[in-house]
């Protein structure tokens, strides 16, 4: 007898319909899986037995084809164990076929017919609901995830048991709650508030202005000096998620299993530091099951890399496609798989191995050879790509002692969201969200600037020996620093700081 149970497997961040076929012949016993699998669903075949025969089942002793079709789609997990286990009780009329035609159904078994929770689900779901499909059976540890997708009936089921009663009109299962994403917000993550880091004005108003264009930010100092904290107090001015961001990025934390199961969903922008032993791999995503890596669980946020050039120069030179384009495309020889990637960079670095190098009040002790050797683990084309290059030097002792508190992230917040709601307003039909974004066509309409202001441009590019994209980013950042202000058009001063942002270039590495 033949059963066909519907399923869903993803490709990147999104679904796609998998049917499970079973069929069971009379024969010599055997177990025979087909269509592409990985090794997690070969080794399904002990899970679905043994859950079967330990939840009162009967397990048949004949011959048992499966083939999750389409057959030609490289598939891997444990998420199909629910779905085969529910086919071949089907196949021998334990379960209802009639009410299966009607559900996706996925989720892994344990040995004693429980069912646990599985990655990516948000994904699946959306995607099934944009197929058409109404009804979901999904392990009950999902169901907080999947209750912020609306138009659906999840179904959350504990063990197989449960889940054959439910399908036999047995049991009476209510249908998830939908959640509100308004209510769960209140639980954002607490930042670091900038009105404990002490003076680095200057450096407060670069990210500042980061913060309000998307832009990135390389600083430099000596140890100390703050670059740290200054860079875990960023996220606090940043503006909040969208429900559609929210849903993006959880998407993505979802196939990668950092989800947090409390919220079901991601509330807060990311800020991911990965340490600088990390390898490309992880940094970029990958792997046998090609999962997102620390570029894209930033998406929307923060990626915050401290001391920049002890990172492995392969794993800094793949961050330029990224931040160019926004995406990371992963290719492997059965797929090629493009995760979003738009994120803010904001990098650290000392000047020299021993961090002085340059700084008002500590004497450098390196080599002039060894600071030439220590900047230039940074590329060119990758400094490039970086929009805004700021100093910060040590804090003096008074300025550590004093006991006023510095403006908060709260009121910094206010002037940036104020700015994003100007730039959303400028792009609402053009697919982007902030200047940093703009492209050429977009730079030459939004960037207009005086004759006066060309010339103090022209005299920076040859003087500072710029890039044409350098030169790009002088403009997008000067529009936010515009915006900040309130005003329609680029000003001089506007120019002229967005300039001062691009001189370490030629103090360090000119």
């Amino acid at each position: 007898m033949l059963s066909t149970i519907k399923s869903y497997g993803l490709t990147g961040i999104n679904g796609y319909l998998v049917k499970c076929e079973i069929d069971i012949n009379q024969g010599l016993p055997g177990y025979e899986i087909v269509g592409l699998v990985g090794t997690a669903i070969k080794e399904s075949k002990e899970r679905v037995k043994s859950a079967i025969k330990n939840s009162g089942l009967k397990y048949p002793i004949v011959k048992i084809t499966i083939n999750l079709a389409p057959a030609d789609t490289k598939k891997d997990g444990p998420l199909y164990d629910l779905p085969i286990a529910l086919g071949i009780l089907s196949a021998t009329e334990q379960v209802h076929s009639d009410k299966l035609k009607d559900y996706i159904i996925f989720g892994e078994l344990g040995l004693d017919g429980e069912i646990r929770k599985v990655n990516g689900v948000l994904p699946i779901l959306i995607s099934a609901r944009l197929d058409g499909f109404k009804k979901v059976i999904i392990p009950k540890e999902n169901c907080i995830e999947a209750s912020f997708i609306e138009g659906m009936e999840i179904y959350g089921v504990s063990n197989l048991k449960e889940a054959v009663n439910f399908l036999n009109g047995e049991l009476d299962i209510i249908a998830t709650t939908h959640s509100n994403y308004n209510d769960i917000k209140q639980r954002k993550r607490k930042s670091l508030d900038f009105k404990y880091v002490k003076g680095q004005a200057h450096a407060k108003r670069a990210l500042e202005i980061a913060a309000a264009g998307g832009h990135n930010v390389l600083m430099i100092g000596p140890p100390g000096s703050g670059k740290t904290m200054l860079a875990k107090c960023f996220p606090s001015i940043l503006p909040e998620l969208t429900f559609e961001e929210a849903l993006e990025v959880t998407k993505i934390h979802s196939i990668a299993g950092v989800l947090d199961n409390k919220d079901g969903i991601v509330v807060s922008r990311p800020f991911r530091s990965p340490h600088h032993t990390t390898t490309t791999l992880a940094l970029t995503g990958g792997g046998r099951l090609a999962k997102p890596g620390e570029i894209s669980l930033a998406h929307t946020g923060v990626l915050f890399l401290d001391e920049m050039p002890e990172y492995n120069r392969n794993c800094l030179e793949v961050l330029r496609q990224p931040l160019e384009d926004g995406v990371i495309t992963i290719s492997r020889v059965e797929s090629t798989i493009e995760y979003p990637a738009v994120f803010t960079l904001i990098a650290s670095m000392n000047p020299c191995p021993c961090g002085n190098y340059g700084s008002k009040d500590k004497e450098c002790k390196c080599t002039p050879q060894a600071i030439h050797k220590y900047l230039n683990k940074l590329s060119g084309p990758l400094m490039d790509r970086i929009d805004m290059h700021i100093e910060v030097d040590s804090v003096s002792y008074d300025e550590l002692r004093s006991e006023d508190l510095e403006e908060s992230s709260e009121s910094i917040k206010i002037r940036v969201d104020r700015a994003r709601e100007i730039q959303l307003e400028r792009y609402k039909d053009s697919g982007i969200y902030s200047n940093a974004k703009m492209n050429d066509q977009q730079v030459k309409k939004h960037c207009k600037i005086s004759h006066e202001s060309d010339k103090m441009l022209r005299y920076a590019f040859e003087k500072l020996n710029l890039s044409a994209r350098a030169y790009n980013r002088i403009l997008k950042v000067a529009r936010t620093i515009a915006d900040l202000e309130g005003s329609t058009d680029i000003q001089d001063e506007h120019i002229m700081e967005a300039i001062s942002y691009r001189t370490l270039d030629n103090k360090y590495w000119g």
